[in-house]
């Protein structure tokens, strides 16, 4: 079979999987006259790493002083910065290249991601700032806007990756997974609103589609998971900016436990008592499995890291990729301590989440960094 003529090389080099750089043999498009690249779409990695160290905190088995409001802090931020970035995708213009590039289309997940976040933490942490009712409204609006941004994903993608690309045997990496992730943390942040949708069949179907679409972004990561497992094993380690991307498969893990443990706390005011006793049960076993083997993700994400930092790790956006996946190991394990009260996760998540905040931190300064020499050299040319 001829390859179109879009297909995608082998194996993405470096520039091809930084977000804020087009694909090699891909038309370079400006968005103003100083030759500025355009902002790709997985910058928006920013917003939901930013996003989930602030929401973490609810989840957090133990309370510290101050930690709260610290989050509350960090979840403006992260709000402020979706909304700048928004306003920057949509002024270039630059949607069409990226959705006909095979490597930067995979990264359309990360907006609806990252609006999901940011309206899971408007309610959770919004309402002593905004009040309570702006702060359900807020989160329905961006549930909604992110759910139907990330379903449109979830089919679009795949069925471009199907049509218009070919793919070498060695091609499948993290990446491939952020456009199937959105329907798992739809399904996740949807079960918070739950409570507050009207009794009787809206409530119902509200939960009901959670589960549908929970179950969408369960055998669709699990999918993905497999071929990335199978290109690690049987190809060369991942090198350079693709190594971050290994940590996207914690996050999808991560992110089951925590739908888990959100819909079966969301399962009482919906579902008849067998369901709900199913639930819990559901939540609470298939979380351990799941969550037995994301710390085996995380062992072997963490040390495919460490041996590249060895060799000399350049930064990359991809190290957004640390974060929103530690993230959602945090929450994952919070919602078992919850659930459980053992010590087995209660110190695990407080631990994890210190890791998170300092990774954020590191990952915070040296995009800063970036994009304050992108703007300097951009302003030299102009």
């Amino acid at each position: 079979m001829t390859p179109h003529p879009s297909s995608a090389r082998a194996v993405p080099t470096e520039r091809e999987v930084d977000p804020g750089l087009p694909a090699l043999g891909t038309p370079v498009p400006t968005a103003n006259a100083t030759g500025r690249r355009p902002l790709g779409p997985s910058w928006f990695a920013a917003v939901m790493g930013t996003g989930i160290v602030a929401n973490a905190v609810v989840t957090l088995p133990r309370s510290f002083p101050g930690l709260r409001a610290a989050a509350t802090v960090v979840w403006s931020g992260a709000g402020l910065l979706l909304v700048v970035l928004t306003a920057g995708y949509v002024r270039q213009r630059a949607l069409r290249l990226h959705a006909a590039d095979p490597m930067h289309m995979q990264f359309f997940g990360a907006p609806a991601v990252a609006l999901l976040t940011v309206g899971a933490g408007a309610l959770q942490l919004g309402p002593p700032v905004i009040g309570t009712r702006a702060a359900l409204d807020v989160d329905c609006v961006l549930w909604v806007l992110g759910t139907a941004l990330g379903l449109a994903t979830a089919c679009a993608v795949p069925y471009l990756m199907v049509t218009r690309h070919r793919f070498a045997p060695d091609a499948a990496f993290g990446g491939w997974l952020m456009p199937v992730v959105p329907p798992l943390v739809s399904a996740t942040t949807g079960a918070l609103l739950v409570p507050h949708t009207p009794a009787g069949q809206p409530r119902l179907a509200l939960l009901l589609g959670c589960y549908a679409m929970f179950g969408l972004g369960l055998v669709a990561a699990l999918l993905v998971l497999a071929m990335v497992y199978s290109r690690l094993v049987h190809h060369d380690a991942p090198t350079g900016a693709m190594v971050p991307t290994v940590w996207i498969g914690l996050g999808a893990l991560g992110q089951v436990v925590t739908g888990l443990g959100a819909l079966a706390a969301a399962a009482p005011s919906a579902l008849p008592a067998p369901y709900v006793r199913g639930a819990a049960a559901l939540a609470l076993l298939g979380g351990v499995g799941v969550w037995g083997f994301a710390m085996l993700w995380l062992v072997l994400a963490a040390a495919l890291t460490l041996r590249e930092l060895r060799a000399g790790l350049p930064f990359a956006p991809t190290w957004w990729s640390f974060i929103f996946p530690l993230g959602a190991c945090v929450t994952g394990t919070g919602a078992l301590a919850a659930r459980t009260g053992s010590p087995l996760f209660t110190w695990p998540a407080v631990v994890l989440y210190a890791l998170l905040v300092a990774a954020w931190a590191v990952v915070a300064c040296r995009s800063l960094g970036h994009a304050a020499a992108h703007a300097g050299r951009a302003k030299s040319r102009a």
